[in-house]
């Protein structure tokens, strides 16, 4: 603590530069990277090359010391492998005037009202055997397939899905991606699941569906074609035969914890007093 408060009071005004341009780097570098698969990946490279640091620094270990100074460069090395098309997204929204520092789309404020038009939408296209794949995205980006779509951001309306998952239409081809209640893009192209499927009436929208989920802690909607089936895709494993009022019920256990932070107390406090005074 003394050695920090010396070094403190000897920064001049250069040293205050170039220390906040250091950070301002490394704060450009993990705003582009939001929204992107590598943000769990980039967080553990952080971690391991501080706790591998704090080791090497704070025991006098002679072996581990030398292998971390020789890790270390190799992490450097492979960081722009492991984050090759992140990189280069970031570098063209850069390019891009007014995207640097650009407002993010949607807000989880209405993030109830879209679960609830999902499964009213999802309840129409079961029984008109239209399939579909919606794709709810948490805390694990998925920009990258979102890139792969056709951008839309709009508010999301039982029409609207059922619209875009007409047979007849060029957008119902694909998967949409609804981010913080809106849906920001359709006819999105996912990975696909190479895990051993025993039932096999599973088709690729749900070989697509359990494909994304194995990636990050997305949720995926499917409905069959062939069956008119309604089935939630989550974590590599899929729940089926669920119908609209089910379907509701699973999304919000799901998104429980983000509608309770989008809530503000005094409007709890507000609905509960209300319900109270109900007859």
């Amino acid at each position: 603590m003394v050695d920090l408060l010396w070094y403190v009071q000897r920064l001049n005004s250069t040293d205050v530069l170039d220390i906040l341009l250091v950070a301002f780097i490394f704060f450009w570098f993990l705003y582009l990277m939001r929204g992107t698969r590598a943000v769990p990946l980039l967080r553990g490279v952080i971690l391991l090359t501080i706790v591998v640091t704090l080791l090497s620094s704070l025991i006098r270990l002679r072996a581990f010391g030398w292998l971390a100074r020789n890790i270390l460069p190799a992490i450097i090395v492979a960081i722009p492998v492991l984050f090759q098309q992140e990189l280069r997204r970031a570098l063209e929204r850069l390019g891009r005037a007014g995207t640097l520092f650009g407002r993010g789309t949607g807000s989880r404020a209405n993030l109830e009202q879209s679960l609830i038009a999902i499964a009213q939408a999802c309840h129409t296209l079961s029984e008109k055997r239209h399939g579909a794949l919606i794709i709810l995205e948490r805390e694990t980006g998925l920009q990258e397939f979102v890139d792969s779509g056709v951008l839309m951001d709009s508010v999301i309306t039982p029409d609207l899905l059922a619209t875009i998952f007409e047979p007849h239409t060029i957008l119902h081809d694909g998967a949409v991606i609804v981010r913080r209640g809106r849906l920001v893009a359709a006819a999105c192209v996912l990975p696909l699941s190479t895990a051993f499927l025993a039932d096999r009436q599973l088709g690729l929208r749900h070989r697509a569906a359990i494909g994304v989920t194995e990636e990050g802690d997305a949720i995926a909607v499917v409905v069959s074609e062939e069956r008119g089936s309604i089935a939630v895709a989550h974590n590599g494993r899929i729940i089926r035969n669920l119908d609209a009022k089910r379907l509701q019920t699973v999304l919000q256990a799901f998104f429980q914890p983000t509608l309770e932070r989008a809530r503000p107390r005094w409007s709890t406090r507000l609905r509960q007093i209300v319900r109270r005074s109900e007859p």
